[in-house]
């Protein structure tokens, strides 16, 4: 038998706090009570209250998933989808995929048993396009609402629309306090009026409940003076907890990758010269261009004797809970889309939070104890942040939406019941660029078939008319590639500690003097025909393994989609030589061309960019090739804005003429 201590000694705490201690299972009664009487039902609550895991399970525990029906969550971002569903499929004792499953861009994973779904919402409204109803759900959250994300907005508003079809559909929206009364305003609008039966906000449509979380008081401490170089200057207060703080982990806000990967080389780099007795430290990244697999390892528990140190974009301020953090480190930024309706041109930029985004990420702080936040900025500079961000609706290239919209069949734009109205401006810009691409009639109808398969590809709608032209180019097989590679976002290359020249000398193994598009395509046939099976191919040539493997699963998905349209896919990936390949890659670059007109711009004699309207100066990533080359006209995917400068990466060269063609010049007439 064994003694006492023994037993005490053999027990190991749970991975997961039991439901039962969670703040919303007391509320559990009258929240199922809500749901059952009411349309809608907006639920308050802090992040770490449970909602998000607790709901969908007692939803079908009441009975909401019999007869076949799905309660569906969904998220504004892919991580937040992917790890919340294998969370609750962990609690529930199923496996992922099957009782609980998610789906988002090119990955689903769930299946006939699925009744719990996790998605997001853009790709709900993607499903939205064959079943208009959405009849296979019995109820519908929408989580993290106050978020104010595009596809959220358009999501509410459809909903809104459905509903009065399906008296028997039940809303659930959760939202931080903010904006709890603006959702149920927005459901009760023009609804039929209540008589004097429902003196209660939200009549006869719908209650807000609130659920308090559970919070530790958090320290928030200011910077002296204004910092400048705040990834620098997060590293340097890494290391001060480290040395001066109890045990906890700590969580960092920047605002992209590329601060990211930099951070994470310097902490790893000074974390050398800790002393041998020291506890170590484990430095994670955090950012949405990460396979599933990578974002769930900030989820694990840090081996014994080690802090974690979770460097994250704003993914981690509301979309996922990490347990053991006890410290935050907040820079004060967040990379948002801005979309210039006179450019027509959509930037990534860094700017100044919301005192709600704020306050969200101190937050994280107070999970399992007392917390403290690191703000790396003064407390004037935080008085004189906005309240709340300004809705994506309100400053985002709305093409993607309409084309949705009007695939929907809601062909009045400016009827359609927005939460936020967008402005009349970017509706226009859009409805332009839909139209130049061929998308939308004179009548601003969709057109029929390319319109209509604009739509349905899971691609933004430049990229879709691309692979939609590239058969009469004879390239659709290469297209393809180019394609998956781009929906990558950059995720391509790596580099180890220190080794940035190898990289930079890998890539131009695949150099293609015409541009990146053309170099990606090089990458991935290297890829398909040597690296495929081995990982160390991928190393040797600083490719990430994970990326490329991703790379191909969604080039298999895009090539259903064009199958399910009846284009024949020929594979033409056997190697091309002499004159061919070079008359390919012309018609390769003529095809992006008519996908991304709108975003050509020509080579000044100091080396930058202009955009056709000469209203832009835009200079070539140093991860392009084009970096310090020269070309006369270009085409772009992306555009990032950093410090004072513009950046356009994945760009190919062009010929002038080639923007003259047709529906081209409809679009401008090209600046001599």
């Amino acid at each position: 038998m064994t003694s006492d201590s023994d037993a005490i000694g053999s027990f190991i705490p749970s991975l997961h706090k039991p439901s039962s201690l969670l703040p919303i299972a007391r509320h559990r009664q009258s929240l199922l009570y809500l749901i059952e009487t009411f349309p809608v039902t907006i639920v308050v609550g802090q992040t770490g209250s449970g909602k998000t895991t607790q709901i969908p399970q007692f939803l079908e525990q009441a009975g909401w998933c019999d007869e076949n029906k799905i309660v569906a969550v969904t998220q504004p971002r892919r991580v937040a989808a992917t790890t919340v569903a294998a969370r609750v499929a962990e609690e529930s004792g199923s496996k992922l995929g099957e009782e609980v499953g998610y789906s988002i861009r090119f990955e689903d994973l769930t299946s006939a048993k699925t009744r719990i779904k996790f998605l997001t919402d853009g790709l709900l409204l993607r499903e939205a396009l064959a079943d208009p109803l959405l009849s296979r759900y019995s109820v519908i959250m929408v989580d993290e609402a106050h978020e104010r994300s595009l596809s959220t907005d358009v999501l509410l508003g459809v909903l809104k629309k459905i509903s009065k079809r399906r008296p028997d559909l039940r809303i659930v929206v959760s939202s931080a306090t903010l904006q709890a009364e603006a959702f149920l305003r927005f459901f009760d609008r023009d609804q039929v009026s209540h008589g004097d039966n429902n003196p209660e906000a939200g009549g006869s449509i719908g209650r807000i409940i609130s659920l308090e979380g559970r919070m530790y008081p958090v320290d928030a401490l200011y910077s002296e003076e204004a910092v400048e170089d705040y990834v620098e200057r997060a590293v340097k207060t890494v290391f001060d907890i480290h040395s001066s703080e109890a045990e906890g982990d700590i969580l960092i806000f920047l605002t992209g990758r590329e601060e990211i990967d930099t951070a994470i080389q310097l902490i790893a780099d000074r974390a050398t010269s800790l002393h041998p007795q020291a506890a170590s430290i484990l430095p994670l990244p955090l950012y949405a261009g990460l396979t599933s697999e990578q974002q769930l390892y900030v989820f694990d528990s840090a081996p014994e004797n080690t802090r974690k140190v979770i460097v994250s974009t704003n993914i981690a301020e509301a979309s996922v809970t990490i347990d053991g953090i006890v410290f935050v480190i907040d820079c004060g930024f967040v990379k948002l889309r801005a979309f210039n309706p006179k450019t027509g041109i959509e930037t990534l930029s860094a700017t100044p939070i919301s005192k709600a985004s704020a306050t969200q990420r101190a937050g994280r702080a107070g999970r399992t104890k007392p917390g403290k936040c690191y703000r790396l900025y003064t407390e004037a500079s935080y008085e004189s942040l906005p309240e709340a961000t300004v809705p994506e609706v309100q400053r985002s290239n709305l093409a993607p939406v309409i084309l949705q919209l009007k695939a929907l069949g809601i062909d009045n734009i400016l009827r359609f019941d927005f939460l936020t109205s967008p402005p009349a401006e970017l509706v226009a810009r859009a409805l332009e660029l839909l139209f130049s691409l061929g998308g939308l009639d004179d009548y601003a109808k969709l057109t029929r078939p390319l319109g209509v398969r604009m739509a349905e590809l899971s691609v933004e709608p430049m990229l879709a008319k691309v692979l939609l032209s590239s058969p009469s180019f004879d390239c659709l097989s290469e297209i393809l590639t180019i394609s998956a590679m781009i929906s990558l976002q950059g995720a391509v290359w790596f580099h180890h500690d220190g080794e940035k020249r190898a990289m930079d000398t890998a890539r131009r193994k695949f150099a293609v003097e015409e541009g990146d598009h053309l170099t990606l395509l090089n990458v991935y046939q290297a890829f398909v025909t040597k690296g495929k099976k081995e990982a160390k191919w991928c190393r040797d040539n600083s490719l990430n393994f994970k990326s490329m493997s991703r790379a191909v699963s969604i080039r298999n998905q895009l090539r259903r989609y064009l199958e399910r349209f009846g284009i024949n896919v020929e594979e033409s990936l056997a190697g091309k030589k002499g004159p061919d390949v070079v008359k390919k890659g012309e018609q390769i670059r003529k095809c992006l061309t008519t996908g991304y007109f709108a975003h050509a711009a020509r080579m000044q004699p100091d080396g930058t960019f202009r955009t056709v309207n000469g209203s832009m100066v835009l200079h070539a990533h140093p991860s392009s090739l084009m970096f310090n080359r020269k070309a006369d006209w270009v085409i772009f995917h992306e555009v990032l804005e950093t410090g004072n400068k513009t950046f356009i990466r994945d760009v190919t060269k062009i010929e002038k003429s080639w923007l003259l063609d047709g529906s081209l010049s409809t679009y401008y007439q090209v600046k001599e």
